[in-house]
């Protein structure tokens, strides 16, 4: 939005989310991989967002991955980045460390 502008319903809302993540099973990049790659895999699937890697790639024990979508709905997309960091909360594979919210 511009500013001076009020949110209508034809509005595009971008809602993101990076997620730093320690992970407990890895002892590898390989093992690094297979977790995240699930994952992101996982939450393309269950929530139709777009998620990537985006940093810590060469720590075998750390990951960030970022987390987008977008709507028309501020409420609605604040509530997909909400479930995102639920979702992964519940993986006893990895422990969050960080969460940074966007909505624009």
């Amino acid at each position: 939005m511009f500013p001076g502008e009020s949110q209508t319903e034809d509005s595009m809302i971008i809602a993101a989310c990076e997620i730093e993540l320690l992970i407990y099973e890895s002892n590898s990049l390989k093992d690094k991989r297979q977790v995240v790659k699930s994952i992101i895999n996982r939450l393309r699937e269950r929530y139709n967002v777009s998620v990537s890697e985006t940093d810590y790639l060469d720590k075998w024990n750390r990951s960030k991955i970022a987390a987008a979508t977008v709507s028309n709905s501020m409420v609605f997309g604040a509530e997909v980045i909400d479930k995102i960091v639920g979702f992964i909360n519940n993986d006893t594979r990895v422990e969050i460390i960080g969460v940074e919210r966007y909505v624009y």
